[in-house]
């Protein structure tokens, strides 16, 4: 049974992939446990000291606005459905009417998509007052 296994194609692929989550994984443990055991846990005051000259320092929260990683996530979402028409142009005469109407297809899908984050306002940016 085990020769059989180990004859099949996939076999070395399949333990190079299992090696690599193994490594992958220890070393993930390995830095996440280093980092925690080097860490100073005690540089939030002097973080908050005032350096040379100037206004005392003060937290500001995060205020990031999740807009920003919408709309760039919405242009790469569209740029790289884009991009998977290029090769359909090159073959275009080769794969026929059957290619158009996939193409076509893809179109209106990506037409749908893109109206579909237009009416829920994805496209509008919103200021931070």
């Amino acid at each position: 049974m085990t020769h059989v296994i180990t004859e099949h194609p996939y076999f070395g692929v399949f333990v190079l992939f299992a090696l690599t989550a193994i490594a992958f994984s220890a070393t993930l443990w390995a830095a996440r446990f280093i980092s925690r055991k080097m860490a100073r846990l005690d540089t939030e005051k002097l973080k908050l000291t005032i350096y040379e000259c100037g206004p005392e320092v003060t937290k500001q929260p995060n205020t990031i606005s999740v807009q920003f990683y919408l709309i760039a996530l919405l242009f790469i979402l569209f740029d790289v459905e884009i991009i998977f028409m290029f090769p359909w142009a090159i073959d275009f005469r080769r794969l026929g009417w059957f290619g158009f109407t996939e193409m076509i297809l893809f179109i209106v899908l990506l037409t749908i998509g893109f109206i579909y984050a237009w009416k829920k306002g994805a496209l509008e940016w919103h200021s931070i007052k």
